[in-house]
């Protein structure tokens, strides 16, 4: 292994957004020359909340807009390998060996879970939502990642998969390096309702595909300062997710400083500053946009980088599971068996 290794990836339930991408996709792209990278198409993961015919169905299409987001903005099939999670059936011996290395009240402690589940309405928490970051240690162990780039709500799991690897290498001996989280420079951002993170499900979201008009129109449509009802009122910055958005997405660091001068004296209104909003996320996704296009005209290309990616880490996974088993003592077991069986047919034979 020459270079350390990444793993990171999204569930295939719908197109991406600017959240995953100031969270994780800018630090996939910097740091895929320095790193092999390993993004998971993780739609095992999906079916802990989407567990419908109808969102399965779906899985390739919502695959297909996944990898055209990730090489729109710039992630190279050629330096990463882009995979199907379903297709690469060792994880899921993995997960259930690492089942065994952790606890049910330490998996009812990971914060997300709940939260997942709020968002998928669900009122009972499911086995495998439960079992969500121990299939996602699997994920992240199986190439043997040193590194996991994720949003703020992930951090958790990682700390999970760096527990279970410990734990396995204290066990039965040093098989996994323990990975890192790597936090984006925005860790959570908020969604244009102003209530939550952004989310695909809670309608909050400026997709990275996006068209101008769209931008424009979901801009427009930004919770802002609730207090202020005119132009000439003082506004709030802070904590003003239109400011938020304004300081992470637009360069021009003056235009960015005058409109909140004057937005907290009351002499600018919420519709110029929405518009130069718009402007500056246009701006920032129009590249995104141009390459998202061509890349949608190569047809047959995606399913090919799917399909070359899964069989490379069909490969990894399979050196990985047989490590695991050596290490416990698990390979054995059935060699024995293999072994004296053949040796019980031979005597037969020879008989």
């Amino acid at each position: 292994m020459s270079k350390k290794r990444i793993l990171t990836g999204d569930r295939p339930t719908g197109k991406l957004h600017l959240g995953h991408y100031v969270g994780s996709l800018k630090n996939r792209v910097a740091l895929q020359d320095k790193y092999e990278c390993f993004f998971i198409i993780a739609d095992l993961h999906m079916l802990t909340t989407k567990p419908s015919r109808e969102a399965i169905e779906a899985i390739g299409q919502n695959a297909h807009e996944l990898v055209l987001d990730y090489l729109a903005c710039g992630i190279d099939p050629s330096k990463s390998v882009i995979y199907l999670q379903s297709a690469v059936h060792e994880v899921c011996e993995m997960n259930l060996i690492f089942e065994n290395l952790v606890t049910v009240p330490r998996l009812q402690r990971v914060p997300s879970i709940k939260d997942m589940a709020k968002s998928a309405n669900l009122t009972e928490i499911p086995f495998g939502l439960l079992g969500y970051p121990v299939l996602q240690a699997a994920d992240i162990l199986m190439p043997r990642a040193h590194l996991v780039p994720v949003g703020k709500d992930n951090e958790s799991h990682v700390e999970l998969t760096r527990e279970i690897a410990r734990r396995f290498n204290t066990l039965y001996g040093e098989v996994f390096p323990v990975p890192d989280a790597m936090i984006g420079d925005v860790p959570t951002l908020v969604g244009t309702d102003g209530n939550a993170k952004m989310s695909k499900s809670l309608n909050n979201s400026i997709m990275l595909s996006d068209s101008a008009k769209e931008v424009e129109k979901k801009v427009a449509g930004m919770y802002t300062d609730p207090a202020r009802i005119r132009a000439d009122i003082p506004g709030k910055v802070k904590g003003n997710p239109v400011f938020i958005y304004h300081d992470i997405f637009n360069p021009d660091t003056a235009e960015v400083d005058d409109l909140k001068e004057r937005y907290k004296k009351g002499k600018v209104g919420d519709v110029e500053v929405k518009q130069k909003l718009a402007a500056a996320i246009n701006n920032f996704l129009e590249p995104i946009r141009e390459r998202r296009s061509q890349y949608e005209g190569q047809k047959g290309l995606v399913e090919e980088i799917l399909f070359e990616g899964t069989m490379k880490m069909r490969e990894e996974a399979a050196f990985t599971l047989k490590e695991m088993k050596k290490a416990m003592g698990l390979s054995g077991v059935w060699n024995k068996i293999s072994r004296k069986a053949e040796e019980a047919r031979k005597k037969r034979e020879r008989a």
